[in-house]
C-alpha cells in the first residue's frame, strides 16, 4: 500500500529548524504531507522548493496543498525515489528520513529505512553531496535506532535530541568537508 507519513514529533522538530535555517533554493526529499516543503515556501528567504516523494499518494497530498495555499509558483512536485529525478543544486536539502529498523516498522514504508533502519539514510548521505550547491546543507532526522555513525563524509551537528518512547531522535545539521 502507498502510504503518506503524518506529521508526529519528528517533523515538528524538524519543522523548528526549517523556519529557523533555510534560504535560497531548497528540496524536501520524502515530503510525506508537504510540512516542510510549505514551512520552508512560507519564508521571504526561500527563493523556491522542490517537494518529492516516493509515494504517489504523498504527491497528490502535497498537490493539493500547495495548491490550496497559494504556493504554485514557488513550489514544485516531483515523484522521485531519493534524487532520482533531480537535475539541480541546492542551498538546503531537508529529509526526515524512514529510519527504524524492517523489523520495528509495522509494515509501514513511511517509518522502514531498510533491515537496520540506516540503509535509506545511507542511499541518502552517499548521493546528497551531488546535489548540494557550495555551502550547501542538510538538516536531516534521524533515530538512535538507526546505529548510524557520523560522517559519510559530512561534519554532524547535532541541533536537538528529543527522547520518544524507546527511543531518541536526531536532527542534525550536516556540511559536506
Amino acid at each position: 500500500m502507498d502510504l503518506v507519513y503524518n506529521p508526529a514529533e519528528d517533523s515538528y522538530l524538524l519543522q523548528k529548524y526549517v523556519e529557523k535555517l533555510v534560504y535560497g533554493n531548497v528540496i524536501n526529499i520524502g515530503t510525506g504531507t508537504g510540512v516542510q516543503a510549505l514551512t520552508a515556501a512560507r519564508k521571504n528567504e526561500v527563493s523556491k522548493v522542490v517537494a518529492t516523494d516516493i509515494s504517489i499518494n504523498a504527491i497528490s497530498v502535497v498537490k493539493e496543498l500547495v495548491e490550496r495555499n497559494g504556493f504554485s509558483d514557488k513550489v514544485t512536485i516531483i515523484e522521485s525515489d531519493l534524487f532520482n529525478n533531480i537535475y539541480e543544486k541546492f542551498d538546503w536539502i531537508i529529509f526526515n528520513a524512514p529510519y527504524l529498523p524492517s523489523e520495528k516498522a509495522l509494515v509501514d514504508s513511511t517509518f522502514d529505512g531498510g533491515k537496520t533502519g540506516k540503509e535509506v539514510i545511507e542511499r541518502f548521505l552517499i548521493q546528497a553531496t551531488n546535489f548540494l550547491k557550495e555551502n550547501g546543507r542538510i538538516l536531516l532526522i534521524y533515530s538512535s535506532e538507526t546505529g548510524i555513525t557520523e560522517s559519510y563524509g559530512y561534519k554532524w551537528i547535532i541541533l536537538e535530541e528529543l527522547h520518544i518512547f524507546f527511543e531518541s531522535i536526531f536532527c542534525a545539521m550536516l556540511e559536506p568537508y
